[in-house]
């Protein structure tokens, strides 16, 4: 059964209809926190490119996943399951990038600076089992799935992400182009 803290912080991971699956969701964060040198996921920030942000992951993580589910839901043509625990998990890998810094800034892990959140994400969703599809959603959201071909679900979880990432920016001030996203 899914725990009830991770539940609290992302409710999304109950509109999984498969319940395996809801169940691995719950657990790869659950892992990625017990291996990281944080002790509460609401202490993360969700990129460290943006300069005195105050949004956290878990916050980013939901904003992406209700995002996907209604355009999802919109073009009814893509594995919704698929595309929420793609959603959930997409920056997962972040709770191994960072890490607590000096005067509680967060910093860059030292696996963080030879491994990028994609890999260190999909590294780990794979070594728990799920599922190849919710895998290459975490591995392709950002700048790695350049290089590969990304499925609907992957796309539609890569430009969601671009959205938050974009708009957070232009609400802060910060626009214009950016480097490859988080």
């Amino acid at each position: 059964m899914v725990g009830p803290d991770i539940l609290s912080l992302l409710p999304e991971i109950d509109t999984i209809g498969d319940h395996a699956l809801r169940e691995l969701v719950a657990k790869v964060w659950d892992v990625a926190l017990e291996r990281s040198a944080f002790d509460d996921l609401r202490s993360i920030p969700f990129t460290l490119l943006i300069e005195e942000l105050d949004d956290t992951l878990i916050e980013h993580t939901g904003r992406v996943t209700r995002m996907a589910v209604a355009v999802g839901e919109a073009r009814g043509d893509v594995d919704m399951d698929t595309v929420v625990a793609g959603a959930l998990l997409h920056d997962v890998g972040k709770v191994l990038e960072y890490e607590p810094g000096p005067g509680g800034v967060v910093v860059k892990s030292e696996m963080g600076k030879r491994l990028r959140h994609p890999v260190s994400g999909a590294a780990l969703a794979q070594e728990l089992g799920l599922p190849l599809e919710v895998v290459h959603i975490i591995a392709a959201h950002a700048g790695e799935g350049n290089m590969v071909s990304r499925t609907p679900e992957a796309i539609l979880i890569h430009h969601c992400d671009m959205i938050d990432f974009e708009t957070t920016k232009a609400r802060l001030g910060r626009g214009g182009a950016a480097p490859t996203p988080k």
